[in-house]
């Protein structure tokens, strides 16, 4: 299985691309990365160096694979942080032009806006997300807060996690991945489609958690990919990213302790899938 990822990447830690290719290399999936940012750091964690790529950049990199007809062996595209708004029309149409190529391939679109409350890009991009991408995306991926911006609906329980899928469903997309959804002292996330809904929680983990939830895409898609089992693939994502930031929280580290901790990935026990509608 091959995928093509476009998102950003940092030199130190694991977010974007830097966090999703070792996983999906480790699961055994052909990834393509083409990174929107190339940053030292995450800039949550402080001062950072770096830019955003032009999208004429990116879109000659998709030319150029289009030219070794390398698309049409594609079975989904993953996007994620954007930089520049600009990026957005670049990525919803390399994503068109994968489907074209390959009608069963999937875009599945992280909607990278926003965490804990606040926005953390340029205020276009948001826009773009919640008018041009939910529409035209397979699945799409938001934490709690984004999936709020993009439904109009408060999203804290899973229960209001339904709610908001559901709404999100009926713009477009077949399918609807929330995580950040917190029940008391547990973390997990919930996924919904046509046939219904069902989450999966974990006790919370204090951890570095920059990049976990690239992480836990790139952990989805994989799993998806491979049975097209939502449930199925909705407790290997969030059995995946546990697993990953208890080794995180064992090493102590600054972030993710990504690489030590890929060979858990193996052999995953996974936390229990309920359906709840």
């Amino acid at each position: 299985m091959s995928i093509l990822s476009i998102q950003s990447r940092v030199v130190s830690g694991y977010v974007g691309n830097a966090a999703a290719v070792p996983v999906l290399q480790r699961l055994g999936r052909t990834v393509w990365p083409i990174d929107t940012v190339t940053f030292s750091n995450h800039p949550a964690q402080g001062p950072h160096t770096g830019s955003a790529k032009p999208p004429a950049e990116i879109q000659a990199l998709v030319d150029g694979l289009s030219q070794h007809n390398v698309l049409t062996r594609c079975d989904a595209v993953l996007s994620g942080y954007l930089g520049s708004a600009n990026t957005g029309p670049v990525v919803l149409a390399s994503a068109e032009r994968v489907r074209n190529g390959n009608p069963s391939a999937l875009w599945c679109c992280d909607p990278v806006m926003g965490d804990h409350g606040q926005f953390y890009v340029p205020e276009d991009i948001p826009p773009f997300f919640r008018d041009q991408a939910l529409p035209a995306a397979d699945i799409i991926f938001p934490n709690a807060f984004e999936a709020a911006y993009l439904s109009g609906m408060q999203v804290e329980t899973a229960q209001e996690a339904v709610m908001a899928a559901n709404a999100l469903l009926a713009r477009g997309p077949i399918t609807v991945v929330i995580s950040g959804i917190i029940e008391g002292n547990q973390l997990g996330a919930l996924a919904a489609d046509a046939n219904g809904h069902w989450k999966c929680m974990t006790p919370t983990i204090d951890a570095p958690a920059y990049g976990a939830g690239d992480v836990f895409t790139a952990l989805f898609v994989s799993h998806f990919l491979a049975n097209k089992n939502l449930p199925s693939a909705l407790g290997q994502a969030v059995s995946g990213i546990h697993k990953i930031l208890a080794a995180t929280a064992k090493a102590q580290t600054d972030d993710l302790d990504l690489i030590a901790a890929l060979p858990a990935l193996d052999d995953l026990m996974q936390f229990p899938v309920e359906r709840v509608g």
